[in-house]
């Protein structure tokens, strides 16, 4: 049975995360399917946006990988260190196939996202939830760091450290709108118009140009970790005298003045 389905919704395929007797818990199981639907996704044109949501109750409970058949695939003789090393090293791997997906990623959340849950959402490039979502960076109650599978990369620049900081030492529990205040989310909706408002959200982003899609968020992340303004303007430069060549912007101005939507060019 799988863990993951994918479905097509016009310019955008919507990936669920479907185990909801264990709250869409991520076994090692579940993220050798997560990652194998994001690098097949990789390769479809077709998909000009993902959506990432899960099925039942909630979104995710986070990482269960303690009791999993599947961890023997990473034993090989190895000792409990290189067990638990090769196991966290699965998991980071999928946090970082949906930062590097060369579409942009909604993450559509409801119920929970704790722990890994809310690391996967975090790794999403555009978040949107229903208003019973909560949220924790929950590793620190388990008695572990709540640096984990990217959150102390990834949360500090969305909120700030000092948010960050209270966030993953007390490990408390979020809300969705409290969420939005602090820049997590971009929406919050009722729980029945959750996929709709990331399928909007999708539409308005195919809508643009593949080229113009694919360097924007190549770009915007990128430049988060530039060292200077200077090297961030280099960087834009070329991106954009590099998309003077596809002919989108000569076209673009050619269905302003004729009224109408304009006829991209693939890259």
């Amino acid at each position: 049975m799988s863990l993951v389905g994918t479905e097509r919704r016009g310019d955008a395929v919507v990936v669920t995360i479907d185990d909801p007797e264990r709250y869409n818990a991520l076994t090692t199981a579940m993220v050798t399917e997560l990652k194998d639907a994001f690098a097949e996704l990789r390769r479809d044109r077709d998909a000009r946006v993902v959506i990432l949501t899960g099925a039942g109750k909630g979104f995710c409970s986070g990482a269960n990988m303690a009791g999993d058949d599947e961890r023997s695939d990473f034993a090989q003789d190895r000792g409990p260190v290189g067990l638990v090393q090769f196991m966290q090293e699965h998991l980071a791997e999928l946090i970082l196939a949906i930062r590097e997906a060369r579409q942009p990623v909604i993450g559509a959340f409801h119920g929970a996202a704790m722990g890994g849950g809310l690391a996967l959402a975090l790794a999403c490039d555009l978040r949107v939830a229903s208003d019973d979502a909560f949220f924790a960076a929950h590793f620190i109650k388990v008695g572990l760091s709540s640096c984990d599978v990217g959150t102390s990369y990834t949360l500090p620049r969305i909120v700030g450290p000092t948010v960050a900081a209270e966030l993953m030492l007390t490990g408390r529990r979020f809300g969705a709108e409290e969420a939005l205040r602090l820049g997590i989310l971009n929406r919050v909706v009722a729980r029945d118009e959750l996929l709709p408002a990331a399928e909007e959200l999708a539409a308005a982003i195919a809508a643009n140009s593949e080229y113009g899609v694919y360097m924007t968020k190549i770009g915007l992340w990128s430049n988060l970790d530039a060292p200077s303004l200077r090297h961030a303007i280099e960087l834009e430069n070329r991106t954009q005298v590099l998309g003077t060549f596809t002919g989108n912007m000569t076209e673009a101005g050619r269905a302003f003045v004729e009224k109408r939507d304009p006829e991209w060019r693939p890259m």
